[in-house]
């Protein structure tokens, strides 16, 4: 617990964190990177091109100033950030680091503002966060289905939705990962670690599950990346030069993307799943979970998607559907001139167990529109693909 003048001085720094947030993490990225050019192999570059990652950063350094007294009450966004960091393998190690170049970013940003009893007061504060997240991921990697990065051979590659790239993939070492030893979790993602041609560095990336069922192998999909003049480096990588009888590195499942289990049986509540494009990614896990324990309950199924030749995984959402007994089902063709909006978000029921995934921009068009349809916090549930605290329900 910080010292209650710790916590005074924090506090009075809310409102020029508010102002200058976003421009201290873009000097602490720079100067961070600029002395430890290895921490490159772990940060999503594209996130940092976007400034989504400046901007996730300022966010939950702003959150926990506003409630370091009570960090407790962040448990939820400081978890699925945990989950981030123990699938991309940060370690206790790497939090000095961090901190020595937040402080520094304060510092450059606010000049003599930053007094010295402003800097050693964030310095108390830093560790506490600090300490937080590192008790927290300590407990995940204990609980990690594997350890580190393992080598998997692909057994299949398949396109679908005329982007999207969905793997099959077995453990080359049966001892490293035994199959029929885990239990995968829908909503959670692997994350892939690739040497691309193209880039200087290691590139580290997420990938959601697409199947909970590992008999044939761990199966995710990876949509190609080339939006708005932007050539996705591992996405692009993953579809052009991984092919069956290659190998890749996985570490082990994370995220805490996941149906509600006490509510999977339970019909009275509605299951509403909401995706876009490689979004439908986790919520067919969900999908074949819920339909698998429990045909019985009442679904909603809305998938919005540039045409018919890019709608993704069809036939298999199309033989699941059919297999649950309570079903409405609800497609969009943005070309077409179909919408997934507002007007139709008013159409759900209330209550219900939503969840959502897709863009940044479709997670923040949901996401505002269920919350202004008196739709509980609690019973939204998102996988952005992008860092989740710019995200964050209040």
């Amino acid at each position: 617990m910080v010292s209650p003048k710790t916590l005074a001085i924090v506090k009075s720094t809310v409102p020029v964190l508010e102002k200058h947030g976003t421009d201290i993490t873009t000097v602490f990225y720079k100067n961070m990177f600029a002395e430890h050019p290895e921490l490159l192999d772990i940060f999503n570059e594209t996130n940092q091109k976007l400034g989504r990652q400046q901007t996730a950063l300022a966010t939950t350094v702003l959150a926990a100033a506003k409630h370091l007294e009570n960090l407790a009450v962040l448990l939820p966004q400081v978890t699925q950030i945990s989950h981030k960091h123990r699938a991309l393998e940060i370690h206790p190690e790497h939090y000095p680091i961090v901190g020595k170049h937040l402080l520094g970013g304060i510092k450059e940003v606010l000049g003599d503002a930053a007094t010295d009893e402003i800097i050693e007061a964030w310095a108390e504060a830093y560790n506490e966060i600090a300490n937080v997240f590192i008790s927290i991921e300590k407990d995940m990697y204990q609980k990690a289905m594997w350890s580190g990065f393992v080598e998997f051979k692909v057994v299949k590659k398949e396109i679908t939705g005329t982007d999207i790239a969905a793997f099959t993939v077995q453990p080359v070492d049966s001892n490293a990962v035994n199959l029929n030893e885990i239990t995968l979790t829908p909503g959670q993602y692997i994350t892939v670690k690739t040497d691309p041609e193209d880039s200087d560095h290691i590139a580290l990336r997420h990938y959601s599950l697409c199947s909970v069922e590992t008999e044939s192998g761990i199966q995710f999909a990876v949509r190609r990346d080339n939006r708005n003049a932007h050539r996705g480096l591992v996405s692009n990588h993953l579809h052009d030069n991984v092919e069956v009888g290659d190998t890749i590195l996985l570490s082990a499942p994370a995220g805490d993307f996941a149906l509600q289990q006490d509510l999977i049986n339970q019909n009275q509540v509605p299951l509403v799943l909401i995706s876009a494009g490689v979004g439908v990614t986790p919520v067919l896990s969900m999908l074949e979970a819920q339909v698998k324990q429990n045909p019985e309950r009442p679904i909603i199924w809305m998938y919005a998607c540039q045409n018919q030749a890019h709608h993704a995984f069809k036939s298999r959402v199309d033989a699941l559907l059919e297999r649950a007994n309570n079903v409405e089902r609800h497609i969009f063709y943005f070309e077409d001139g179909q919408l997934l909006n507002d007007s139709v978000l008013r159409t759900l029921p209330n209550p219900a167990d939503v969840y959502v995934c897709g863009s940044m921009a479709f997670m923040d068009s949901m996401i505002n529109g269920l919350i202004a349809l008196e739709h509980s916090g609690d019973s939204i549930h998102y996988e952005p693909f992008g860092p989740k605290m710019s995200l964050v329900i209040e």
